[in-house]
């Protein structure tokens, strides 16, 4: 992985197609590449089946109660205007991608860094006054990999049991039971009880609103959006929606109540355990990382992020990289001369790729920039919700856990950064406030790109070009060693291994 990159940095070969990525994708309901009748059986994440949420089961079609359901359902759609009919094509039959479009909107909206008091203080954000000021949260990277791995997760889990119960009760789409009903979206021939789309939205709104507690009423209002057009689709008549509500809410329930004692809580230590860490790191090695950003925060980001519970990692130590150079090594001073070669010789090229991986403040981060990506497959590749689901579920436990990884090696090794050994360093891409080793970058793109490339092996060169360009980006940018980039690239492709390995074995292969 060193010479890969290392040649690709020398030969200035990077290049990227994808600029200015909108959060929303453009893309029409479609028909899917196939149905996955047998999806019930997968294995879940957070329950132990798709049997482990009960839900009654639903009045056959014949019966009295249902074509009461199917006249109310009529009666809807006489009365629908032409906004009505917009949101249903809005939402697509693939609710998975929008829940997630919503979810980087409200990453980038929220990733800002809380500025000083006016006594040169800093107040962290608190959930217990989301209000602030400042404002709750802070949705820096390891936020954002945190929110988006349980709102995956719930979905996943949540598609497993609607899948489950579909394939059990078998019930027919409103629009196959009366061909009077229109049918707004691409044939597809599934069961319609419970609704995929009403679990997708009860869930995620359920985890979105814990993660975002500000955005509450705009996300319920997003929900009522998204079930009304479930009905108005012709797909689903309200106790179909009603089933799917019950099984996302309880999902949710128990992704929150693992987030509730992830060790989330303790990442953002007080200043007596941030240096108990840096002065730990400085008897083991003999340096530590000093903040040189201004105005300079008295702690760094989340210095026991790496302590929080891994996904499907045993622990940190199994993926942790070994020690970085020692400075004034012969392999630390080779870095130090490319470093000042790359920063002497910034072309045109080089400036473009550190500022379209930046990924910064205002944005969607690194792992919601690879979440983008997974969406364009999902829509390329026309999968069902179910697939949608998993695809995004494994990629960002792969991206929180990489996240994790590297955190601990950040504060464990507590590498200083380019911009403090190098005499008159100058950076492109801000001062960080947390440890150089290793790449955050590096490791949350790796472990994206790895995921990505085991569900879309057609797409695996492309990928990896992206993670490799991810990782120099960082470099290019002036605020990290070469070694951070590789090293970091390699800890990434590791620890996604182990989503990978799960993956191989949940029964969707």
């Amino acid at each position: 992985m060193k010479k890969s990159i290392l040649l690709l940095v020398l030969a200035g070969i990077f290049y990227s197609c994808m600029k200015d990525l909108p959060t929303e994708l453009a893309f029409e309901n479609y028909t899917f590449s196939s149905i996955d009748e047998d999806g019930g059986n997968w294995k879940p994440v957070l329950v132990e089946n798709g049997a482990a949420i009960e839900i009654s089961a639903p009045s056959p079609v014949d019966s009295d109660s249902y074509q009461a359901e199917l006249a109310e359902l009529k009666e809807i759609l006489s009365q629908a205007s032409e906004a009505d009919k917009q949101a249903v094509h809005r939402w697509t039959n693939n609710p998975v991608v929008r829940w997630n479009e919503i979810a980087l909107e409200l990453i980038a909206k929220y990733n800002l860094i809380p500025g000083p008091n006016e006594d040169g203080t800093y107040t962290l954000p608190n959930p217990a006054n989301p209000a602030g000021p400042p404002a709750f949260p802070f949705a820096h990277p390891p936020y954002a990999s945190r929110a988006l791995a349980y709102l995956s997760v719930a979905q996943f889990d949540g598609m497993i049991t609607a899948w489950h119960y579909k394939f059990t009760f078998d019930r027919e789409a409103p629009y196959l039971v009366d061909e009077s009903i229109p049918h707004e979206f691409a044939p597809n021939p599934l069961p319609s009880y419970p609704s995929d789309g009403a679990v997708v939205a009860a869930a995620s709104v359920a985890v979105l609103k814990a993660m975002f507690p500000l955005e509450a009423e705009y996300l319920e209002n997003l929900e009522q959006d998204h079930l009304q057009a479930l009905m108005l689709s012709g797909e689903h008549v309200k106790s179909d929606v009603d089933a799917g509500v019950i099984i996302g809410k309880e999902i949710a329930a128990v992704a929150l109540q693992r987030a509730s004692s992830d060790g989330m809580k303790n990442a953002q230590t007080p200043k007596s355990v941030s240096d108990s860490l840096e002065n730990a790191a400085f008897e083991r090695f003999g340096w530590k990382w000093e903040n040189l950003e201004v105005p300079r925060r008295p702690v760094g980001l989340t210095p026991l992020f790496g302590q929080v519970t891994m996904w499907n990692v045993p622990n940190v130590e199994a993926t942790r990289p070994p020690v970085p150079p020692a400075p004034n090594s012969p392999e630390y001073l080779e870095d130090v001369r490319l470093l000042e070669e790359y920063a002497a010789n910034r072309t045109v090229e080089r400036r473009r790729i550190a500022n379209f991986w930046q990924d910064g403040l205002g944005t969607y981060t690194p792992p919601g920039h690879w979440n983008d990506f997974a969406n364009r497959f999902i829509v390329k590749y026309k999968l069902n919700t179910l697939r949608s689901a998993r695809t995004l579920a494994y990629m960002n436990m792969a991206i929180m856990d990489a996240g994790i990884s590297c955190w601990d090696a950040k504060y464990y090794y507590h590498y200083p950064r380019p911009i403090q050994l190098i005499e008159g360093f100058e950076t492109i891409a801000g001062t960080p406030n947390f440890p150089s080793y290793t790449s955050g970058h590096s490791a949350f793109s790796a472990a994206g790109a790895e995921v990505l490339a085991y569900i879309f092996p057609q797409e695996a060169n492309q990928v990896r070009e992206w993670a490799e360009e991810a990782a120099i980006s960082r470099v290019y940018g002036g605020i990290h060693w070469t070694f951070d980039a590789y090293v970091g690239t390699n800890q990434g492709i590791n620890v996604a291994q182990y989503s990978i390995d799960k993956a191989k074995i949940d029964g969707a292969d």
